[in-house]
């Protein structure tokens, strides 16, 4: 679904001269994969994760998604293609301004699709997230929970095949992360998306994901699966995604965004 061949990003500064944010990555993300990235401060993760949908453009490198080159896109061409790429940010992104469903609605509206049916896509959509009861609010009465669910019922509002998620549910109390990753679990089995999710939790990691790639100083260190394990992990942060939970809560902190 999604391969990434050798694809690198490299910042210029006028004070400091060229950063390289990433070196050269490649890695294939399956379709139907829950796919997380980790690393710790200044990794390159959110980079990472931009690149996917060129919200970051490479540097160097292809980004091919369902066997597409984005990189050499006309960018009327990319932005059909972003159709479908959905994404979630930590900080939910949501307009004031706009009740639920005209943030929702939103997505539908500059996809040029009708009124009619947008409110159907839309009462759909909040139906999947357990808010159809919150259509008419406006984000500032919800809970951060629930911010979050406005926000992936409009990163699925044009059926995309993949969902990038920015730090999901850093901003949310444990209860609440674990209902929004139930969510996701529940997208990606009935609706057969695919996930990629940059987070700086292990358990989250631990909880939904089946592959995850480590990041270490803009660097592709190894790629693991939680499901099939070969071999023992060689960085520190895979060695504690197969620890036991007492163990590698104590790395939450250092592997901050």
């Amino acid at each position: 679904m999604i391969r990434l061949e050798n694809v690198e990003k490299t910042y210029q500064s006028p004070e400091h001269g060229a950063f390289q944010a990433l070196a050269p990555i490649s890695l294939e993300i399956e379709e139907g994969d829950i796919f997380g990235i980790i690393g710790y401060s200044g990794a390159g993760k959110s980079t990472l994760l931009r690149i996917i949908n060129l919200l970051e453009q490479p540097t160097n490198g292809k980004v091919i998604v369902a066997g597409r080159d984005l990189t050499i896109l006309s960018p009327k061409a990319l932005r059909a293609a972003r159709h479908s790429i959905g994404m979630i940010f930590q900080q939910f992104c949501l307009f004031s301004n706009r009740t639920v469903a005209e943030n929702v609605e939103f997505a539908l509206e500059i996809s040029g699709i009708e009124k009619k049916d947008r409110q159907k896509r839309v009462k759909e959509l909040l139906e999947l997230v357990g808010l159809q009861d919150k259509s008419s609010s406006y984000p500032s009465k919800l809970s951060g929970g629930q911010k979050q669910r406005v926000a992936i019922a409009r990163a699925l509002a044009n059926r995309p095949r993949i969902l990038l998620c920015d730090e999901p549910t850093s901003a949310l109390d444990p209860q609440t992360t674990q209902s929004v990753l139930s969510l996701l679990q529940e997208i990606n089995r009935t609706l057969q998306v695919t996930i990629v999710v940059v987070t700086h939790e292990m358990d989250v990691v631990k909880q939904i994901c089946n592959k995850v790639a480590v990041l270490e100083n803009g660097r592709l260190v190894e790629e693991l699966s939680l499901t099939h394990a070969k071999g023992a992990p060689a960085s520190n942060l895979g060695r504690l995604l197969f620890q036991p939970k007492n163990e590698w809560l104590l790395a939450r902190e250092v592997a901050s965004v």
